[in-house]
């Protein structure tokens, strides 16, 4: 039996927090809570009483919950929170760049773009963060 899962994601220069949680046979929910700053922004709680008496249950609740945890990753990247992070919808400025964002041309090529399983091979040329990458990866419908 899973317990639940939890991430620190990186979105729009802040830390936030996804926690998924089963409470267990006797309290048949599962919870997700999304935090910044230790504040909860968001949360969803789907309850499984009503099949509780199935025969393969530790391993539905285990998919209902990666899928509800899923489910808040994508809510959080697809901006759904952004007035209650931030203030407003996309007021809060994208991660500091610095003054000039133009880069010098790249001496070689880049890479294709990576197969829809496969995160970015090298994270520096790619410029994402490994919290963008991880959090693009799960976004896409990968298992956890």
């Amino acid at each position: 039996m899973v317990v639940g899962f939890n991430h620190n994601v990186m979105y729009r220069g802040e830390v936030f927090h996804i926690q998924t949680e089963d409470s267990g046979f006797n309290n048949p929910h599962i919870i997700t809570l999304l935090y910044r700053g230790g504040t909860i922004l968001a949360s969803k709680k789907t309850s499984y009483a009503d099949i509780i008496k199935i025969e393969n249950l530790d391993q539905v609740v285990e998919e209902l919950m990666k899928e509800q945890h899923k489910d808040m990753l994508r809510s959080l990247k697809a901006g759904q929170f952004d007035e209650r992070a931030f203030g407003s919808p996309r007021s809060a400025p994208s991660p500091v760049q610095g003054p000039a964002e133009s880069k010098p041309p790249a001496a070689h090529p880049p890479d294709p773009p990576p197969s829809p399983r496969q995160p970015p091979r090298d994270l520096a040329r790619s410029g994402q963060s490994l919290d963008e990458v991880i959090l693009d990866y799960l976004v896409r419908g990968e298992d956890l």
